[in-house]
């Protein structure tokens, strides 16, 4: 989860020099793939660490929901299946 991720990277940048903007690239560069294309392809690209880090959690948030109701939806519809082969 993006969450534990950017907890962990918290953690590291506080024992380090690192400069704001630096921080920025390192974060871009360590997580997911798909998160950071999603980022840079916003309207509005983050500005700071901090939007970094809220943008890529409320990312990671929606499609983890999304997800779910995408696997609810497909045990609903297996459901309804099995019971019109029954019925």
């Amino acid at each position: 989860m993006i969450e534990e991720f950017v907890q962990e990277f918290w953690r590291a940048v506080r024992k380090s020099r690192y400069e704001r903007r630096a921080l920025v690239e390192e974060f871009k560069k360590r997580i997911n793939e798909v998160i950071r294309r999603k980022l840079m392809e916003a309207e509005r690209l983050p500005t700071n660490i901090e939007q970094w880090y809220e943008y890529a959690t409320n990312l990671d948030k929606h499609w983890r929901e999304s997800r779910e109701e995408e696997r609810l939806e497909q045990r609903k519809e297996s459901r309804n299946q099995e019971k019109r082969q029954r019925g």
